[in-house]
């Protein structure tokens, strides 16, 4: 394709609004929360400032630099960089799949919630009645009616990964609709995807910012604010906090996957793709925070719900038990009286202490949760204690639902992009048909997600699909770029196209900082795997009413080796494919491939 036909964003607005849109996704409102409240509440923002400075921002521009100039999908770009290096393109247009067929999963089970929110009475509220209406079931009344609802009703979860059971027609149905959805949106490429990121970039804004205003008001709300600016500093001291802020800030910004390649390349070649960085980037870390303040005051609400709730329990219990009159214990005395009958009946409140709860309100703020475990369980439980609990569900799951529609945007164009640069599927399919046949490949295999045990397959791609292939990749792209391609020619054309070269910030940061901090990484995924021993999944046990950790079968631990290898195996496989290729083909020097991106 002739770079004059290839189509581009209608202004640079749309361009930031679909980075936007791909990088504040799921993880800015339930990753970021939870890596807050694990690691010294307002003390995690220094060493995730510090990694956005040092990683996050320069890998974020050179991605964008490598796709306006080039033009091309992550493939192409690589391959017109160095022919050895499309390996790079195949690894990250791999692991886009894998994401993207898990990932919209989460989409169906958002689909699913915000369906059940058009109740008169929420389906998480409270457990179903047993088969013979004489009580509730075991199962909810062993766990809660929000566990039950998301494991029961939803998944319809098996006890283990052995048993695969049947698909969940629901949830297939809600698949379906999800891609579907997607369709739709990149349905003319960039021309449709550039009027959907209007609204999937900015609605989710609006919601969570009525969701702020709704949860400062909330009781106990501050209690859970509070805590997440209250920072524990010697967590500093701690080397997992800098390794888990450097790890969201990566992942976060979506670097590697190619999708901003394939954004950038639809720029105008003199686009200011280098300020564009910078806002994106630091709107994605705001959102982040903005994310967690209404996190935490939910936390809070519900924090502050369960303990009065627990204290409330207590009071009836010392009520009944020493015959005492309603309005002499209050939760405000309570703990003078537990104190007081402790000392004055000694005998009678021994008796009473193991069914005595332990009410203790920073434990409840300290209960972290991260992932679908505080998406739809944690926030469902807030929910339905709120008045006018529907409006806040439909509005809620609709955020998510936007939140993962536009990150999908960006891992779909991360796989069409690149297939579109081949002349032979341009010329034989319309963007249209193109598309459709991705979107349905996706869906025929993201069916498997839906079965009984979809669930332990779907934590297996989220854990192994995607972290080590994406650290190897852009740990790739760095080097590459700085030592193989040559910093010097890269800033020639990083001039080309913006009218001034790069400042010692950006050269610093790709010859030596990012490269670091990425080999760091790597090492340390790496040791952390081999220690770990052999991999674990939570398997929900519905006796129990609670999750238990399982190894995985021999055949699960296999599929793990093969999603680690197959993305990274791309890279040595594609160069040694180009070597045999030259050596068998020999070509005068004069007509060798550009490997420059200057040349291009």
């Amino acid at each position: 394709m002739e770079k004059d036909e290839r189509p581009s964003w209608d202004n640079p607005m749309q361009f930031v609004l679909a980075c936007v849109s791909y990088a504040v996704g799921l993880g800015n409102v339930w990753r970021f929360p939870y890596l807050c409240q694990m690691h010294g509440g307002g003390g995690f923002m220094i060493p995730y400032m510090i990694m956005l400075v040092l990683e996050g921002i320069p890998l974020f521009s050179m991605e964008l630099a490598i796709g306006q100039k080039m033009r091309m999908g992550s493939i192409g770009a690589w391959t017109a960089i160095n022919p050895y290096l499309g390996g790079v393109g195949i690894a990250s247009v791999i692991t886009s799949l894998y994401l993207c067929l898990y990932y919209n999963v989460i989409n169906a089970w958002s689909f699913w919630y915000l369906f059940h929110s058009f109740q008169s009475v929420l389906p998480w509220a409270t457990c179903p009645l047993n088969s013979n209406q004489t009580g509730y079931l075991e199962e909810c009344e062993v766990a809660t009616p929000t566990q039950y609802f998301f494991y029961r009703e939803t998944l319809n979860i098996s006890s283990s990964i052995d048993d695969s059971g049947g698909v969940h027609m629901g949830q297939a149905l809600c698949l379906v609709l999800a891609w579907m959805i997607v369709y739709l949106f990149i349905v003319k490429g960039v021309k449709s995807t550039g009027k959907v990121v209007y609204f999937t970039a900015t609605f989710p804004y609006l919601v969570l910012f009525i969701y702020l205003i709704r949860g400062v008001t909330l009781h106990g709300a501050m209690n859970g604010v509070k805590y997440m600016f209250t920072p524990k500093l010697e967590q500093l001291a701690n080397p997992q906090t800098w390794i888990n802020a450097a790890t969201q800030i990566f992942f976060s910004l979506g670097l590697g996957f190619g999708s901003l390649i394939a954004f950038a390349s639809y720029n105008q070649y003199h686009n200011n793709f280098e300020r564009q960085a910078v806002i994106v980037s630091l709107i994605n870390s705001g959102t982040s925070v903005f994310a967690s303040i209404v996190t935490f005051s939910i936390y809070g609400f519900k924090a502050t719900f369960n303990y009065e709730s627990c204290l409330e329990r207590v009071r009836l219990l010392l009520l009944n038990t020493f015959d005492m009159a309603e309005d002499t214990i209050s939760l405000d005395n309570i703990d003078y009286w537990i104190s007081e009958l402790n000392r004055t009946h000694p005998d009678q409140f021994a008796s009473l202490a193991p069914k005595l709860d332990t009410c203790d309100l920073e434990a409840e703020l300290d209960t972290a949760v991260e992932g679908t475990g505080l998406a739809f369980i944690v926030y469902s439980e807030a929910i339905k204690n709120m008045p006018a609990s529907q409006f806040w569900s439909v509005l809620y799951f609709s955020m998510l639902l936007l939140l993962g529609m536009g990150s999908m945007l960006g891992n779909v164009t991360a796989i069409i992009t690149p297939l579109r640069d081949f002349k032979v599927l341009a010329r034989n399919f319309s963007n249209e048909t193109l598309n459709g046949l991705v979107c349905l490949f996706c869906l025929l295999l993201g069916l498997g997600f839906t079965t009984r045990s979809g669930n332990y397959w779907f934590t297996m791609f989220n854990e192994y699909g995607a972290t080590f292939s994406l650290l190897f990749i852009v740990l790739i792209e760095v080097v590459t770029v700085s030592y193989i391609y040559g910093l010097k020619r890269f800033e020639k054309d990083i001039e080309d196209m913006l009218g001034h070269r790069p400042n010692w910030y950006w050269k610093i940061m790709w010859a030596v900082v990012s490269p670091v901090l990425l080999i760091s990484l790597f090492i340390f995924y790496i040791v952390d795997y081999i220690r770990g021993g052999t991999p674990t999944y939570q398997a929900w046990n519905p006796d129990l009413g609670k999750s238990v950790v399982m190894e995985y079968p021999w055949y699960g631990q296999a599929f793990i080796a093969l999603l680690l290898a197959t993305s990274v195996c791309c890279v040595p496989a594609t160069a040694l494919y180009a070597f045999c290729k030259k050596k068998q083909k020999p070509v005068p020097s004069h007509e060798h491939t550009v490997s420059a991106i200057s040349g291009l």
